[in-house]
């Protein structure tokens, strides 16, 4: 039995499927149950059963979910304090909605490696809002920027308002604007849109679009590109929007639940249990330097200033 495999376990019981924890963890879905076997084969016990609707826990999976989450919490505690005595660089993880991994988040990244008082292994990528809370409270993310994740009552994590803006929906500025009511419109969307928790996915929900008139697209700048040639409209937060619509390929369109206001949020676990990187990125997001990124974003620092001894990597998708 490994950490490795009490994690994979964790996050398939909580996120409900072996496809949810492998995208997740950035890894087949065929490495997922080949951790899950082994787990099972040490227990003796299936853990979790397939069922028409979805995955349900066994008895004995059930008592060691709790468990497990908390051994692979003691693992990442474990891990900060050794890696302090050894004077190794800190560790941080970054995850966020498609769109601020897409538009903001590497240019966040590399604007604080740069500040960065000490060494900092810095990882990134992006996830649901789902997968940011489980990923959080079972240390296997450090920061989420996205959704306000801490509203419900004893949640193990704390979300603080981080960037307002805009949403507004955009099409073609040569398009008429679509005929019949907004839950018939052909809607374009990156992974958002898919997302329960993200703007685009509650704008959506709010407009009571169904799936069969959404297209989605692999990133917000491909779905604002197909509204731009006319194939349907397109959430879109007003400053990441703002140079197609000053350079005329897309135009807003007003709807019953658009202008409306949007806000990110920066949400980690608790004080008691961040590590130093997490807290000085953190800081670091309430500067001005940080706000100028987020609402002009690709304008974080030059290559010149990047310290080569802070390593970035994409690990999530």
């Amino acid at each position: 039995m490994t950490v490795t495999q009490l994690s994979t376990f964790v996050l398939v019981a909580r996120l409900g499927s072996v496809g949810a924890a492998a995208r997740a963890l950035n890894v087949s879905e065929s490495a997922v149950s080949q951790a899950l076997t082994a787990l099972r084969t040490h227990f003796g016990d299936p853990l979790i059963r397939r069922t028409g609707g979805g995955m349900r826990l066994t008895p004995a999976g059930a008592r060691l979910l709790p468990v497990a989450s908390r051994m692979v919490a003691l693992s990442a505690d474990a891990e900060v304090a050794v890696r302090a005595v050894r004077g190794a660089p800190d560790e941080l993880r970054v995850i966020a909605t498609s769109t601020l991994t897409e538009f903001v988040l590497p240019s966040l990244v590399e604007a604080f490696a740069c500040r960065a008082g000490r060494r900092t292994e810095t990882s990134f990528g992006a996830a649901s809002g789902n997968e940011m809370r489980v990923l959080l409270e079972n240390r296997l993310a450090d920061v989420a920027l996205g959704p306000d994740l801490g509203a419900l009552r004893g949640s193990e994590v704390v979300s603080e308002p981080l960037f307002r803006t805009r949403l507004v929906v955009v099409t073609s500025a040569r398009a008429p604007r679509p005929s019949g009511p907004p839950p018939l419109w052909s809607w374009l969307v990156d992974a958002s849109g898919t997302d329960p928790d993200a703007d685009s996915g509650r704008l959506l929900r709010r407009l009571g679009v169904t799936e069969r008139h959404v297209r989605v697209f692999p990133n917000q700048t491909a779905a604002w590109a197909a509204a731009a040639e006319g194939a349907g409209v397109a959430p879109a937060l007003t400053h990441l929007a703002s140079p197609r619509i000053r350079r005329d390929e897309l135009r807003v369109l007003d709807t019953p639940a658009t202008p409306s206001d949007a806000t990110w949020y920066a949400t980690a676990l608790r004080p008691e249990h961040r590590s130093p990187a997490t807290d000085g990125f953190l800081h670091f997001l309430r500067t001005p330097a940080a706000t100028r990124i987020m609402r002009e974003p690709g304008t974080g620092v030059s290559p010149s200033q990047f310290r080569p001894p802070v390593h970035v990597t994409l690990w999530g998708g």
